[in-house]
C-alpha cells in the first residue's frame, strides 16, 4: 500500500445572510404563550423563527442539505412541519428546535402542507399527495389521482373530507374514509394555484392563473353507514376525471359555484391566505401589489341583504301594488359577504404572506419577498379609507441583491460582503452584521492594511473607498471607464493593482491626504499597462516579482511588475479565464473558467501541469488555502471543491449552497473559507481535527451518487394492485433498505441464539454437562444476553415511519422467522402495540403465501390467541386508567366549584361591609 496524504476534513459551519428564500413560506405562529408577535419563515435549507419586535432570531430549524420549500404550523404551534426539495417533510418541536418525526415518501419537491387532529397532509411536484399520522409517526396512505403538480390542501374540519387543487385545472374532493376522490371541480379553464375554506367549511374560495377568485357554496350531504359501506366496495379503481353530476349523486357534501370576484393584481395568484378569525383575506399575484379584502359577519350580510330589499321595493313601489312586493326576497350576493380594501403595495416582489388579527378591528400582515427581506404592516378591518402602514422591516441582517464578493480581515475575525447596493461587515464569531455603507454595484474588495478600511471597485469603474469605524465613504476615485472586475494588494501593502473592462491594468498606491482638516486614505495613480483585451482578472505572485492577467480572449498573460514587460502567455482554455490564483511559494497559477476547467501552470516556463473538468459549470472562483497547495474551487453547479495542486486529485465536495456560488474568500489562518451564492445566504466552513483520508472520500462519493441514481421502484402490497388512486404512504429509500439487512442480521442471530440456547437447555436436562453460553456480541453491545430482548430491541430501532417499507424487503424466509419472534414476543407481553403493527402488516402482505403453506397454521393460531389476549388486557388497563382520570377530573372539578362558591361568597361579605360603612358614615353626618 502506497503512502498516502494526511488532509484535515472541512465541515459546515454557520449560515448567515439570508432572511428569506426567493421563494419562502412565511407563517405566523404562537410561541413562548405569546399569539401574532413570532413567525417563521423558510431561509435556504433553514426555518427562522423571528420576533418582531426586537428583530431577533430566536429559535432555528435545521434543516439537511436540501432547500425548504413549504412550512405548515399545526394548531397549537407545538409543532412546523417542514417540506424539503428532495421530497422528505420533516416535523420539528417549537420548543427545542429538534427533529421529532422525519417522513419520506414524495419523489420531487414537497408543495403543501397541513394540519388536522394529529394528521399531516403533504402533497408534492410528483403530484401525490400522502397523509401521515403524527402522533403514531407513520404514514397512512397516498392518493393519486391528479395529472399535475399538486399547489394545495386542506382539510375540511366538519368531515372526513381533504380538499386539493393542482396545476392540472381540476379541484377534487377526498373521502378519507373510504380513500378515493368523490368530486372533482372543472369549473377552471387554468391551473388551480391556492384555495382556502371559509366559515366552518362553508364557503371554498379557488385562485387560479386568471384574474378572478371564485366563490363555491359547501354543503354537506349525510351518509347512512350502509351508504358509506356501498361507496367502499365500488371505490374507483381507474384514475380519470368522473362525471360532475354523478359526483353531487354520491359525496358527502354539495360544492356550487356562488360567484367570483375579479382582483386588480396581473398575472396568476401566488399566495392566498385567510386570518384565522376569517375576518381577512389576502392575496398577491406576480407583481407586487397585495389585495385586501373584508369578509363580512352574518349580520352585516344580512343588513347589506335588507338594504338592498328596501331599494328594489322603493324602484318597483310606482308600479305594483304595495301587498304583491310582500314577499319580495333578496338573496345574498357576492358583494355582501367581500368587500374589497386598499390594497398596498411592499418595496420588493413578495413571494409569501400570512395574516394575524388582533383586537380592536386591526390585523398584521407579514410579507415575505424575493429581495431577502420581511415586511410587516398593520392593516384596518374596519375603515375602508385606511391603507396599510408598515410597522417593521427585516433588512439589516442581509443583502438585497447577490453578493458577488467576499474578503477576509487579516486578523481572520471579520468578513466583508458586497452587493449591488451595500458593503456590509461581519463578524466571524458571531455572524451579526456589524457595518452597512451603501456603494455601487460591487464586483471586487479587499481590505486595507491595519483593517480598518476597504476598497471596493464597482460595475462603474470606480474605485471606493470606505471608514468601516465612522461607516462612511472617505472616496469615489474614476479609476476606470469600464467595470473594475479585480483587485490585488501589492506584497508590502503600500496599494494595489486594478483591472478593468476598459483594457487597462492600473498600479495605485496608498497616500494620506488634508481633507477638511482631516487626514484620510486616499489611492494615488501611479502607472499602468495596457493591453489588447478587456482584463477579467489580476493576481501579484506572493514574492512580488510577477503579474498575472486574465485576458478575454481566454488567455493569461504574466508580466514582470518592475518593467512591465510580458513573460509568459498561457492558452488552452476554450472560455475566458474567469478567476485565478497563484500559491504561496510563488510556483503554481491555478486558473478556472467558464469552459469548467481548472488549469494548473507552473510559472517557471508557463507549462500546464494538469487541465481538470472540476465542475459542471462555469468556475467563478478561486483561491488557495495559504503556505499549501490545497484551493477551493466555487461553480454555478452549487458547489464548493477542495483540490490539491501536487496530485491533482479532487480531496472534498462541499454541498449546502442552494444556488449559484459567486464568490469565496479563505482566511489568512487558512482555517475558515467563506461562500456567497445566488441564494442570498454567506457560508462558514470551517477545518476541523478531523482526518480524510482520500480513498475513502472517493468511496463514499460513489456510494452517494450510486444511491442518488438508483431508481427505487414504488412499493406495492401483493393483491392490492399498483394502480390504483391509493398505496403506501412512505417510499423507499436506501436507509430504508440498510435498515432491513440490519433486521435480517438481527433475526439470524436470534436464530441462532435461541438455537444455542435450547441445547444447552436439554443437555442441564438429561444431566449433563452443558458448555459455559457466550453470547454473540451484538448482543452484549445491546447490553442484554436475552436473544428476545435482542429481537425486541432491534424492531424498536428502526423508525416508526420506516416500518411497513422495511418490513416489505424481508424475503419470506425471513418473515416467517418474525412471525414466530413476534408470537414469543406477544406472549410475554412485551411492546403488544408495535408487535401487533408488525404482525398486521405482515399478515395483509404474504396472506396468499400464509395461507398456501400447512406449517404456518399451528403459527397463525397461536399468534391469534396470544394478539386476542394480550389486546384484551392493553384495552383493560386503559379503560381502567380513562376511569381513575374521569374520577380525578371530577374531583377537580368539585374543588374549583368549591372555591367558586367560596369566591363569591367573601365577595358578597366584603360587598355588604362596604354597604355598611356607608351607611353608618351617612348617620354620623346626619
Amino acid at each position: 500500500m502506497g503512502l498516502t496524504h494526511d488532509y484535515q476534513r472541512y465541515i459546515s459551519g454557520p449560515v448567515f445572510g439570508a432572511l428569506a428564500s426567493a421563494d419562502a413560506c412565511i407563517r405566523f405562529l404562537e410561541y413562548k404563550n405569546t399569539v401574532g408577535r413570532y413567525y417563521a419563515v423558510t431561509a435556504c435549507e433553514h426555518v427562522h423563527i423571528w420576533d418582531t419586535k426586537t428583530k431577533q432570531k430566536v429559535l432555528s430549524f435545521r434543516g439537511a442539505k436540501h432547500e425548504a420549500t413549504c412550512l405548515e404550523v399545526n394548531p397549537d404551534s407545538s409543532q412546523v412541519a417542514v417540506g424539503y426539495a428532495d421530497g422528505a417533510v420533516r416535523v420539528f418541536d417549537t420548543n427545542n428546535g429538534e427533529v421529532s418525526i422525519t417522513f419520506q415518501g414524495h419523489k420531487a419537491p414537497v408543495t403543501c402542507l397541513d394540519f388536522n387532529r394529529g394528521r399531516l397532509v403533504s402533497a408534492g411536484k410528483d403530484a401525490v399527495i400522502i397523509l401521515w399520522d403524527v402522533i403514531s409517526e407513520a404514514g397512512l396512505f397516498r392518493l393519486k389521482g391528479h395529472k399535475g403538480v399538486v399547489t394545495r390542501c386542506r382539510f375540511m374540519k366538519s368531515g372526513n373530507i381533504l380538499i386539493s387543487c393542482s396545476k392540472d385545472t381540476f379541484v377534487k374532493f377526498w373521502d378519507l374514509d373510504t380513500q378515493h376522490c368523490f368530486k372533482t371541480l372543472v369549473g377552471h379553464r387554468s391551473e388551480v394555484w391556492d384555495l382556502v375554506l371559509l366559515r366552518d367549511d362553508s364557503w371554498l374560495v379557488t385562485a387560479g392563473a386568471d384574474s378572478e377568485l371564485r366563490f363555491w357554496h359547501i354543503t354537506s350531504q349525510e351518509k347512512s353507514p350502509v351508504e358509506v359501506e356501498e361507496a367502499k366496495k365500488t371505490k374507483v379503481a381507474e384514475e380519470g376525471i368522473e362525471s360532475e353530476d354523478e359526483d353531487d349523486e354520491k359525496g358527502p357534501v354539495n360544492c356550487t359555484k356562488f360567484g367570483s370576484v375579479v382582483r386588480e393584481g396581473r398575472g396568476r395568484v401566488c399566495s392566498l391566505v385567510v386570518d384565522p378569525a376569517q375576518c381577512l383575506m389576502m392575496c398577491h399575484g406576480t407583481d407586487s401589489l397585495i389585495e385586501v379584502f373584508k369578509l363580512n359577519d352574518e349580520e352585516t350580510i344580512q343588513k347589506r341583504v335588507h338594504k338592498r330589499e328596501k331599494k328594489e321595493r322603493k324602484k318597483k313601489l310606482k308600479d305594483v301594488a304595495e301587498e304583491d312586493l310582500d314577499g319580495l326576497h333578496l338573496e345574498p350576493t357576492i358583494a355582501d359577504i367581500v368587500e374589497r380594501l386598499q390594497p398596498f403595495r411592499p418595496n420588493g416582489k413578495p413571494c409569501s404572506l400570512d395574516i394575524h388579527t388582533t383586537h380592536g378591528g386591526f390585523a398584521k400582515a407579514v410579507v415575505a419577498q424575493k429581495n431577502n427581506s420581511v415586511d410587516l404592516y398593520a392593516l384596518s378591518a374596519r375603515d375602508r379609507s385606511v391603507a396599510a402602514s408598515a410597522m417593521e422591516s427585516l433588512r439589516h441582517a442581509g443583502h438585497r441583491t447577490d453578493v458577488r464578493t467576499l474578503s477576509f480581515s487579516s486578523d481572520n475575525t471579520a468578513v466583508l460582503s458586497a452587493s449591488a447596493e451595500t458593503v456590509k461587515i461581519w463578524s466571524r464569531a458571531s455572524q451579526q452584521c456589524i457595518r452597512t455603507m451603501e456603494c455601487d454595484y460591487a464586483l471586487c474588495s479587499l481590505f486595507l492594511p491595519g483593517d480598518r478600511h476597504c476598497i471596493i471597485g464597482t460595475k462603474t469603474g470606480k474605485l471606493q473607498l470606505f471608514d468601516i469605524a465612522a461607516s462612511s465613504q472617505l472616496d469615489d476615485i474614476e479609476a476606470h471607464e469600464g467595470p473594475v472586475w479585480s483587485i490585488c494588494s501589492y506584497v508590502d501593502q503600500k496599494g494595489i493593482v486594478s483591472g478593468s473592462g476598459d483594457k487597462d491594468v492600473k498600479f495605485w498606491d496608498y497616500d494620506v491626504v488634508d481633507k477638511e482638516g482631516t487626514k484620510i486614505v486616499t489611492l494615488v495613480h501611479a502607472r499602468t499597462l495596457k493591453l489588447t483585451e478587456d482584463v477579467l482578472c489580476v493576481k501579484l505572485t506572493p514574492n512580488g516579482k510577477l503579474l498575472a492577467v486574465s485576458l478575454m480572449d481566454s488567455t493569461v498573460k504574466v508580466f514582470f511588475v518592475d518593467t512591465l514587460k510580458f513573460f509568459l502567455s498561457m492558452y488552452g482554455h476554450k472560455f475566458p479565464v474567469l478567476c485565478m490564483d497563484i500559491s504561496s511559494d510563488s510556483k503554481i497559477l491555478a486558473t478556472g473558467s467558464a469552459d469548467r476547467n481548472v488549469k494548473l501552470w507552473g510559472l517557471d516556463f508557463g507549462d500546464c501541469h494538469k487541465s481538470i473538468f472540476a465542475h459542471d459549470d462555469s468556475i467563478m472562483c478561486l483561491q488557495f488555502v495559504p503556505k499549501t497547495h490545497l484551493f477551493f474551487t466555487g461553480g454555478k453547479d452549487k458547489m464548493l471543491k477542495l483540490w490539491d495542486a501536487d496530485n491533482f486529485q479532487k480531496v472534498m465536495t462541499l454541498q449546502g449552497h442552494q444556488g449559484e456560488i459567486w464568490a469565496l474568500c479563505v482566511s489568512p489562518n487558512g482555517i475558515h473559507v467563506a461562500t456567497a451564492s445566488h441564494d442570498k445566504s454567506i457560508r462558514l466552513w470551517q477545518r476541523s481535527e478531523e482526518p480524510l483520508i482520500l480513498e475513502e472520500e472517493q468511496e463514499m462519493e460513489r456510494e452517494a451518487e450510486f444511491d442518488a441514481n438508483a431508481q427505487l421502484e414504488e412499493s406495492v402490497i401483493p393483491r392490492e394492485g399498483g394502480k390504483d388512486e391509493v398505496a403506501l404512504a412512505s417510499k423507499r429509500t436506501p436507509e430504508m433498505i440498510q435498515t432491513a439487512e440490519r433486521l435480517m442480521e438481527a433475526l439470524d442471530i436470534f436464530k441462532e441464539e435461541k438455537e444455542k440456547l435450547e441445547e444447552i437447555a436439554a443437555l442441564k436436562a438429561d444431566g449433563k454437562r452443558a458448555p459455559v453460553h457466550t453470547p454473540h456480541p451484538l448482543l452484549m453491545a445491546y447490553r442484554t444476553t436475552c436473544p428476545h430482548k435482542y429481537l425486541l430491541e432491534s424492531l424498536k430501532r428502526v423508525k416508526s415511519s420506516e416500518l411497513e417499507e422495511t418490513l416489505l424487503v424481508l424475503p419470506f424466509s425471513y418473515t416467517t422467522d418474525l412471525l414466530q419472534g413476534l408470537s414469543e414476543l406477544l406472549e410475554r407481553g412485551w411492546e403488544v402495540e408495535m408487535c401487533c403493527r408488525s404482525l398486521f402488516f405482515l399478515l395483509r402482505v404474504h396472506s396468499g403465501q400464509i395461507m398456501t403453506t400447512s406449517a404456518m397454521v399451528a403459527l397463525v393460531d397461536k399468534l391469534r390467541k396470544a394478539t386476542l389476549k394480550e389486546v384484551r388486557n392493553l384495552r383493560d388497563v386503559v379503560g381502567f386508567n380513562l376511569a381513575g382520570l374521569r374520577v380525578m377530573q371530577a374531583e377537580v372539578d368539585a374543588r374549583e366549584d368549591v372555591a367558586l362558591f367560596m369566591d363569591a361568597t367573601s365577595a358578597f361579605k366584603e360587598k355588604k361591609k362596604r354597604r355598611q360603612k356607608k351607611e353608618r358614615a351617612i348617620l354620623s353626618l346626619v
